[in-house]
């Protein structure tokens, strides 16, 4: 009986381990993900930020505003 429990207990064992590599190449790709997100999002807010003053002042000043 006792070499049934411990071939259970090894098998779990076995199979734990594989559930936390998977879990931890899925939270590796959740992260990864959330990372280029942020990259895709925030880095044309930026060269918004410097793009829009120029465009305006390109835009006022062939207009003859100031």
């Amino acid at each position: 009986m006792n070499d049934d429990i411990k071939t259970r207990l090894d098998e779990q064992d076995a199979m734990l381990r594989d559930i936390l590599s998977s879990t931890e190449k899925t939270r590796k790709y959740f992260l990864w993900t959330l990372i280029a997100t942020l990259v895709v999002f925030f880095l044309p807010l930026l060269g918004l930020l410097f793009a829009i003053p120029r465009f305006i002042d390109v835009y006022s000043s062939n207009i003859g505003l100031f």
